[in-house]
């Protein structure tokens, strides 16, 4: 009997077999053989300032003032931010924010609602 392996996110021993895919029933994450070697699904994780894992579409609160360039406005602490889109690059937060319009964050700078 073939042994299956466990799911390379969360470990989990209760994966399964479906076809060409494997499957983890507790954190719903669907993968094949061949990519669980090529790169171990080793993905750019984006956290907040506490470690929590960001997703697109999760609402953040910024923790501190956030001056904006070019401009004599604050971003105050505490303003709540909906519907956020993760991005590559330094400022990893694509979003846009009631009052100011879209703008690039940083995650260091806020925490998941």
């Amino acid at each position: 009997m073939n042994e299956v392996p466990n799911c390379p996110k969360c470990n989990s021993e209760y994966t399964y077999e479906d076809g060409n895919l494997f499957i983890c029933p507790e954190c719903v994450h669907e993968w094949t053989i061949e990519s669980g070697k090529e790169n171990n699904e080793d993905e750019h994780v984006i956290r907040d300032v506490n470690g929590n894992v960001l997703k697109d579409g999760d609402t953040i609160t910024v923790i501190k003032d956030l001056k904006i360039k070019g401009s004599s406005s604050v971003v105050k602490v505490g303003t709540k931010v909906k519907n956020i889109r993760l991005v590559d690059g330094d400022h990893d937060i694509d979003c846009k924010i009631d009052g100011f319009g879209a703008m690039k964050l940083k995650s260091e700078f806020v925490k998941k609602v």
